[in-house]
């Protein structure tokens, strides 16, 4: 190492222009970087489709779910596989462990369906599979109402929705609220049956006049012709010519007995912005993709295209993630730059401003060269890798002050500038890269954390690794170098015997002569902080909560509604939730089909845009108003839930009931819910069962119809015309992307339950009534079956009631438990198994750090006293821990804290090294023990409390939830971004903090006890 440092020196042009090269390309690194607020977690869910049209939930469960599942279950790297099965529809969702290979999981998914199809019945569809990436969210939601029609807004929709897709950063444009087209033929029943038109042959003779056929070539010898048969259906013109029946030379054609409309299918929910019916685009940018750059050309094409558009068109846009992450970064680097100004400010203070300027150029330079390397891997610039930044932003001086304060001590002993500082680099490069290397020990099992938390929160140890890595070669290659080239004015040194210095040395003296009564002096106070947060903690969670930029109410009501009379519910909900001068857009969503991400009874869907965080109440003060406006609404239940942030989602209580045995479900369900209930502390208990309903079964007597020769085909085709439409044929117009279909109705005033005994069939025997072969017969309604890994599951989800926490009701529940019946099994899914996997890994990762640094310090020191005392500063700064988090009013959180704890622990030894370090080179030169560890001590006061308070203060805007921005100037108190990180910061400012004083008191206690503790020994043994 020495060598390098005289060959940098040596050699200053080329390691200065090398440090230019850095700084530069990390500036331009820093502009070109992709930003983005959380992290892109690529979580691969793969979805498997399968379709029968009739089967029943049953028996898609029984012929399509089941043998499918019999062959996924085989494929590694499956965290959890969810099946529901309904009416002639049955789906399996693959979710794989995350940073699982999706391209792999694809592949490998695809060749088990293809084994797969050969035990599902012939009559189903083929299976399709889907990747679903859940990171790939909309980053901008446009909507789009006002005083048009629906097929004005549905055309315009269209229009910018291909416009914005053209946007190389675009990945796609959904558009919410849009409805598929149809071409409806709405006739007559009574024409039908005067013509007696067969709808089987009405299928197949529509079928086979939209065809396209290439009728081959002609070559005549004095030329060559390609020959067409165009027959495809391009227009309603051809369809009204197609011809339905034929009877001798009369040809009847739908013109005769029809009329033929453009319009939309049947609606299965409607939409409103503040009150108006509306659409949604809804823009994903592409994975890597600038969020700030694709927004802003997204804004841009819809100003350019405003003037084209109709003046009453009211374009809003009700979510922009670019804002938020503007916003965010704008907080975080804020902070970042106002850790750098305390820092500098601290160091001018003790050291002056010749040797703060030049550990203060390190700063830069280490996080110029770690975003270089960050942006050359392809990740991300957001709040984990920003945040990282602040954290080691007092750690990356640490090396530097060591390197300047010695250098300094050498000017003053009267080294020229050069050999001052090429010998303090050259002194301190062991035991600088010594603590560096457990720093980084600390830190790279963290790597390797799994699950969706893991793949979160792995850019902090990513960041710290490859900044503390870069601040090694500032503090040991370019700050030699620039402070050998910075002329030979010898550096203000404090002086030693100030009141300060004094004062520490005579506490010290004293707690050095009784050694042990000062170990159990601070194991008192350890205890007694251990057991005062025993009492006065302020709980247990997950995840930090963080004050949200929307919310939502989903409207819950039971019955078979029809959509209009859901519609009509929500908009009770809606109009009394207009005109909150707190929301900046309502955007409302009545719903027939509900999405599995919700329960069952779900109607409804209000999303709310809130005001600025700092202009408006907390979110839970607005949700309370909201209740009391709609809490006297009968016959429904509303359900407040404020936006999921970080990689927690949904609520934080889950428990999945399983049984290969659905009898015995319902009962213990049923049981646990009220359990819950009389417990108390739960809030919003749903569960995924069906509904109670009613459904109508027609039953078919096939021996009736095979008399008359019809049979349950036809039979069907006469019933789909009564309800969703016959289907014929497709074709596809110009002006949209999908095949259309063309479907025979009867009109509206035909569509009712009661014309099923009214409808004829065309058979052999002429027009008979369906009631001739169908009995109606009401039964319970059955909507979906739901499998968890291969068994039939019920999954009960709840909220927490405000002041509650998940972790203390889960294991009260888990007490009172009602007994399992034989066969039922009992899972703590949701928050609670992923609080439990990142308890577990963060567990092993502090160990196997542990371990790592064990093994650095006993080759730095061969010495396993010192390197189990150094290990000691951890386990007792775990109190400083704990005490920091009761000062700042923090619970403790599981993911933040526990990583607080592991970064704590790198940071802590790093003063132990150096301190031990000076204190072993001082007992060669002859000092006896208590003199080394006194002067050694005094000596090294101030590079460890210089360390220590840069950290801190670095610490400290995220610790008082302060951001300050030095530029405009403004102080904000409360951010969003402060909160997410408040816990981890008042754990780690806490530990070190109180690690500081162990280091100061503790320590030179501990190696004058070890020194006495060790002759004694050998006196014993007779080595002495």
């Amino acid at each position: 190492m020495r060598a390098l440092i005289f060959a940098a020196i040596d050699r200053s042009r080329t390691t200065l222009l090398t440090l230019l090269f850095l700084i530069v390309g990390g500036i331009a690194a820093f502009q070109a970087i992709p930003r983005e607020a959380n992290p892109d977690v690529t979580i691969p869910m793969i979805y498997i489709s399968m379709t029968l049209e009739g089967i029943s939930p049953e028996d898609a469960e029984r012929l399509l779910v089941r043998p499918m599942e019999q062959e996924l279950r085989s494929l590694e790297g499956i965290k959890e596989m969810r099946s529901t099965a309904s009416e002639g529809h049955a789906s399996v969702i693959l979710e794989f462990d995350a940073g699982f290979d999706p391209d792999t999981a694809l592949q490998d998914v695809r060749e088990k369906v293809d084994t797969a199809r050969s035990k599902l019945p012939r009559e189903a569809d083929e299976p399709r599979v889907n990747e679903i990436n859940v990171s790939l969210f909309p980053v901008l939601s446009i909507g789009l109402s006002g005083p048009l029609s629906e097929r004005e807004l549905i055309t315009i929709a269209r229009g910018l929705q291909d416009a914005i897709e053209a946007i190389p950063e675009v990945l796609e444009v959904e558009i919410g609220g849009d409805r598929e087209d149809l071409l409806e033929i709405v006739v007559d029943p009574q024409v039908l049956e005067s013509y007696g038109i067969d709808f089987d042959q009405l299928s197949s003779l529509v079928t086979r006049n939209n065809q396209l056929v290439a009728a081959g070539s002609l070559d005549t010898g004095n030329g060559r012709m390609t020959l067409k048969v165009p027959g495809v259906i391009e227009n309603i013109e051809d369809v009204m010519s197609m011809p339905i029946k034929v009877d001798g030379d009369t040809v009847v054609t739908f013109g005769d007995v029809a009329m033929l409309q453009r319009t939309f299918k049947d609606p299965t929910g409607f939409a409103r912005i503040n009150g108006e019916p509306a659409l949604v685009l809804e823009v994903s940018k592409r994975s890597g993709a600038n969020i700030i750059e694709t927004v802003g050309q997204v804004r841009e094409l819809i100003d350019r295209a405003k003037p084209q558009l109709p003046d009453s068109l009211d374009i809003r846009y009700i979510m922009d993630q670019s804002d938020e992450v503007r916003d965010l970064l704008s907080d975080l680097l804020n902070n970042v730059l106002t850790a750098i100004v305390l820092v500098i400010i601290v160091i001018i203070a003790a050291m002056g401003p010749r040797s703060a300027l030049l550990v203060g150029l390190t700063i830069p330079g280490a996080f110029l060269t770690g975003i270089l390397v960050i942006w050359m891997l392809g990740l991300t610039l957001n709040i984990v890798v920003l945040f990282s930044l602040i954290l080691v932003a007092g750690m990356l001086v640490d090396g530097a002050i060591v390197v300047s304060e010695l250098a300094d001590r050498n000017l003053s002993e009267g080294y020229t500038v050069k050999e001052a500082w090429a010998e303090a680099a050259s002194r301190m490069a062991w035991p600088i890269i010594a603590s560096t290397a457990t720093t980084l020990a600390v830190f790279v099992p963290l790597l390797f954390w799994p699950g969706v938390v893991g793949q979160f929160m792995k850019f902090l140890p990513i960041t710290v690794i490859i900044c503390l890595v870069a601040s090694l070669a500032m503090a040991l290659v370019f700050l030699p170098v620039l402070g050998g080239i910075s002329g030979g004015r010898r550096a203000r040194m404090v002086s030693e015997s100030g009141r300060m210095m004094q004062g520490y040395r005579r506490l010290l003296s004293t707690l050095l002569s009784y050694p042990g009564f000062t170990l159990l002096g601070v194991l008192a106070v350890v205890v007694v902080v251990y057991a005062a947060y025993g009492k006065f903690n302020y709980g247990v969670e997950f995840f930090p909560s963080v004050e949200p930029d929307s919310a939502q109410v989903q409207v819950r009501a039971r019955g078979d509604l029809s959509v209009l009379e859901r519609d009509a519910i929500v908009r009770q909900v809606e109009d009394r939730l207009q005109g909150m001068p707190e929301v900046k857009a309502l955007y409302a969503r009545s719903m027939l089909n509900v999405s599995t991400q919700l329960a069952p009874d779900v109607i409804g869907v209000l999303q709310f845009q809130f005001t600025d965080w700092f202009t408006r109440r907390p979110a839970s003060a607005i949700l309370d108003d909201f209740l009391a406006l709609t809490e006297d609404i009968p016959g429904i239940e509303l359900e407040f839930r404020k936006q999921d942030n970080g990689p927690a989602g949904g609520k934080p209580i889950e428990l999945q009931i399983g049984s290969h045995d659905s009898s015995k479900l319902n009962g213990y369900v049923d049981k646990i819910e009220n359990q819950m209930r009389a417990q108390g502390g739960f809030l919003d208990i749903e569960d995924d069962r069906s509904l109670p309903g009613i459904e109508w079964r027609l039953e078919v007597d096939r021996e009736a119809a095979a008399r008359f020769g019809t049979d349950v085909l036809s039979i069907g085709s006469a019933v789909r015309l009564v309800t969703n439409g016959l289907v014929l044929a497709t074709y596809r117009p110009e002006d949209v992307r999908d095949e259309v279909d063309i479907a025979v109705r009867v009109p509206n005033n035909w569509r009712e339950l009661d014309h099923l005994q009214r409808q004829t069939i065309n058979t052999m025997r002429g027009q008979v009534p369906l009631s001739q072969f169908l009995d109606l017969q009401p039964g319970n309604k059955t909507g979906s079956i739901a499998r968890v890994d291969g068994q039939r599951t019920v999954t009960i989800k709840s909220d927490t009631q405000p002041g509650e926490q998940a972790d203390s009701l889960l294991k009260a529940l888990q007490a009172e438990l009602p007994e399992t019946p034989d066969g039922v099994s009992v899972k703590f899914a949701g928050e609670n198994e992923d609080q439990q996997q990142a308890s577990n890994f963060l567990a092993t990762a502090f160990l196997v750090a542990i371990a790592m640094m064990l093994l650095i310090l006993v080759t730095q020191f061969n010495s396993l006293y010192q390197s189990f005392l150094i290990l000691s500063a951890i386990v007792l700064s775990t109190a400083g821990v704990l005490l920091g988090l009761l000062l700042n009013g923090q619970s403790f959180g599981i993911v933040m804290v526990g990583m607080g704890i592991i970064a704590l622990a790198g940071i802590v030894v790093n003063n132990n090294i150096i301190l031990i370090d000076t204190y072993n080179q001082m007992k060669r030169d002859g000092m006896a023990a208590y003199e080394a560890a006194l002067e050694t001590s005094c000596l090294r006061l101030r590079p460890v409390l210089l360390t220590a308070v840069t950290t801190v203060l670095g610490l400290m805007p995220m610790v008082l939830s302060i951001n300050v921005d030095l530029l405009t100037p403004s102080l904000g108190l409360g951010a969003p971004s402060t909160q997410w990180w408040a816990q981890l910061s008042s754990a780690i400012a806490g530990g070190l903090a109180f690690a500081t004083i162990l280091t100061l008191l503790l320590t030179p206690a501990m190696l004058v006890l070890g020194e006495k503790t060790g002759q004694r020994i050998r006196r014993i043994t007779g080595r002495g």
